[in-house]
């Protein structure tokens, strides 16, 4: 159930560009004379000011290729703009994809390593292609710096929601070498050095309290996961 079902790749400008374009050519010019900006370049200049987050990757999302696995991928994004930005992601996959964090506010040129975990289903026929159209979707929206992030925040204001980025989900062979898998190798290495980092030492948590017992444990990790999946069961028709 998508909170916001105009959110589209179309609401984005499309540019085209002219490889074979001359800044002395004629045609550029009016036929009075002046010369007159190309829709092209209206588009661009109009997609830079509204953008507020840079994502890297930026086009597509690789994963390892390993069916019945579970796989991870990570996109860093920075916050570009000189206000505060709200994001979200969403997929039209949520019964085999998660994000971490799904959601949050990002301060001006604040940025974070995004962790995206998919499940690969075995295939039917093993000869069958390594493709899928699962997808990953990125909003934004600027809000004010005391803002808190809440389910309902991009429901309240939703004409002012912006698409940030589609990405498509792209599967690497492990054992191919190529320059896609080594920086995904490098994403995933940094966000696990980011990930054991934050974790607070044993020895501090034992200080602190004592371990609860192992049920209370597994009733936490199942009400968290049923909170990821009720943030991110919105299933997007990109």
């Amino acid at each position: 159930m998508p909170f916001w079902n105009n959110a589209s790749e179309d609401t984005q400008p499309i540019v085209h560009q002219n490889p074979n374009h001359n800044n002395n050519n004629s045609n550029d010019y009016t036929p009075n004379g002046r010369r007159h900006r190309s829709l092209a370049t209206m588009a661009r200049a109009s997609l830079l000011t509204w953008r507020s987050l840079s994502l890297n990757p930026d086009r597509k999302l690789f994963f390892l290729y390993e069916p019945g696995k579970q796989v991870s991928s990570a996109v860093r994004m920075k916050n570009i703009s000189r206000s505060y930005v709200a994001f979200k992601f969403q997929t039209n996959a949520p019964k085999s994809c998660f994000m971490r964090p799904p959601n949050g506010i990002l301060a001006p040129k604040e940025s974070i390593l995004a962790s995206v975990v998919k499940f690969v289903e075995q295939p039917e026929h093993p000869e069958e292609k390594k493709t899928t159209k699962d997808k990953f979707k990125i909003v934004s929206l600027k809000v004010k710096q005391d803002t808190e992030y809440t389910p309902e925040l991009f429901e309240e204001q939703k004409d002012l929601v912006f698409v940030e980025r589609v990405l498509r989900v792209v599967f690497l062979d492990p054992e191919r070498p190529s320059q896609e898998l080594e920086k995904l190798k490098k994403r995933l290495a940094e966000a696990e050095a980011i990930k054991q980092a934050q974790k607070v030492p044993e020895d501090n948590k034992a200080e602190k309290s004592a371990a609860p017992p192992e049920g209370i444990i597994d009733e936490w990790k199942e009400r968290r996961e049923r909170y990821l999946a009720k943030q991110q069961d919105e299933v997007v028709d990109f």
